[in-house]
């Protein structure tokens, strides 16, 4: 049994706690001399409402999708990290992240924010960082930002 991560299967939306779940990552692939491996999952769910109305949202949410991602990848790769791929899907991303992606990199570590970019999806669906920790096949780091009353103490 080692104690290395390999691949490291990190989970972006574009909030500010999947930005600091990706710094966070950094670290942890350069130590682990791991394989990094970002996705961002557009959720169908989310925009069939607006696909109603003529708006192509599903194409605006994959082209946000890979830009956001190969942002990430240059940042990481100009800090060290040796290897990163970009995964940008549709689906669930409770399902897609935790069951499929995890499975398909051979994930030994997920990282995620604690909450997504949408408040009201979360409220509604459930946390996908809830998700993933129940049913993820390995280890799972959920990461918070900070409360600023904690950092005055």
């Amino acid at each position: 049994m080692t104690l290395a991560y390999r691949e490291i299967l990190v989970a972006v939306d574009g909030s500010d706690e999947a930005g600091l779940a990706f710094k966070k990552s950094i670290g942890i692939a350069k130590r682990n001399n791991a394989n990094l491996n970002l996705i961002y999952v557009a959720d169908p769910r989310t925009y069939t409402p607006i696909r109603l109305h003529g708006v192509d949202t599903e194409q605006q949410a994959f082209k946000y999708g890979r830009e956001l991602l190969e942002k990430y990848k240059a940042i990481a790769l100009d800090a060290g990290v040796e290897n990163v791929n970009n995964i940008v899907t549709s689906g669930s991303p409770k399902r897609v992240i935790a069951r499929d992606f995890a499975k398909q990199v051979e994930a030994d570590l997920i990282i995620c924010g604690a909450s997504g970019i949408n408040a009201m999806e979360r409220f509604m669906l459930g946390s996908v960082s809830q998700h993933i920790v129940r049913s993820s096949p390995c280890d799972v780091l959920v990461v918070r930002i900070p409360d600023p009353e904690d950092e005055d103490n």
